[in-house]
């Protein structure tokens, strides 16, 4: 088995568990997804670009740690510990099948996660009660997680194909729907709105023990040596996505000078090593050919129609 394969079934193990599940992605034909996007829209290019994804990915995880309630969730329920590939398997699985995948699939994933969520439930170590279904947690987390993929993105991928400002915006109103199906409120849907609601949720956020138990854990994430080493890199890349008061929060400093001129060009050679061993995306391709199979449909007996 040459380098590229060795590389390549690694990576489809712990990102996705060996298995794709193409299924979600290939039919029905025609089936435009829950979101209704297509490979030119804004959060296709950023939920498909690896690098973007893998060191916003990390970011996330970081920033919604300092939020106490969401913190305590994690640290009284999570498995993270005992099984952190399954629980990286599990959220990009998630995060696939709700932007590339077919409608029926993507509401089965969501209808998934809102019934676990209903058993997540008890008290911080503040003596504040939580769950996991509160909508205000919920508009957290995933307004953490597109802030974050957003960075990932704008940082990692080349620069013809980063978003304008107006794609930012596009990006954040097309992620919403997600959120608001799992039972999110008042989700914010632009870059100022995104802005706005970190602005207002920052005095309730603040570094716990568990944050910073997780933080070493992040740290530390790897079966292997060689993917324990990939996994540190992209920590150090990820710090340098979060905004300056998180770091500060978190206790991280990283100075800009290790961020700029040593982290992320490490970062973009490791993330290119991955795409490159990983090759195309037989997700994105699967997803390509449902949406490409609703042209005709689409345009009835209109001789002059055509597949794009």
């Amino acid at each position: 088995m040459g380098l590229r394969t060795r590389i390549a079934v690694e990576l489809k193990a712990t990102v996705h568990g060996g298995e794709l599940k193409l299924e979600r992605y290939t039919g029905p034909a025609g089936d435009p997804g829950m979101l209704g996007i297509a490979p030119e829209d804004p959060v296709w290019r950023v939920h498909g670009h690896p690098t973007g994804m893998l060191t916003g990915g990390f970011a996330a995880l970081m920033l919604q740690s300092l939020h106490p309630l969401a913190m305590a969730g994690v640290d009284q329920y999570s498995d993270f510990r005992t099984d952190p590939i399954g629980r990286l398997m599990r959220t990009a699985r998630f995060i696939t099948t709700t932007t590339f995948g077919s409608e029926p699939a993507a509401r089965d994933v969501i209808e998934l996660v809102r019934r676990i969520h209903t058993k997540v439930r008890g008290t911080a170590p503040d003596g504040r009660p939580y769950r996991a279904d509160d909508p205000e947690l919920l508009t957290w987390v995933h307004t953490a997680g597109v802030y974050s993929f957003l960075a990932g993105y704008q940082v990692y991928a080349p620069q013809r194909t980063r978003l304008t400002p107006a794609e930012c915006d596009t990006y954040y109103a097309q992620a919403a729907p997600v959120a608001e199906a799992l039972g999110a409120v008042e989700v914010p849907r632009s870059t100022r709105e995104v802005a706005r609601y970190l602005i207002r949720v920052r005095p309730e956020l603040r570094v716990t023990p568990a944050a910073l138990e997780a933080l070493r854990f992040l740290r530390g994430f790897g079966r292997t040596g060689r993917e324990r080493l990939v996994a540190r890199l992209l920590m150090n890349a990820a710090v340098g996505l979060l905004p300056s008061w998180a770091r500060t929060e978190l206790g991280i400093y990283r100075p800009v000078l290790v961020r700029s001129d040593w982290d992320r060009p490490v970062a973009t050679v490791v993330g290119r090593g991955l795409e490159w061993a990983r090759g195309p995306s037989e997700i994105h391709a699967a997803a390509r050919a449902r949406l490409a199979a609703a042209a005709p449909a689409a345009h009835g007996n209109d001789s002059g129609s055509h597949l794009p």
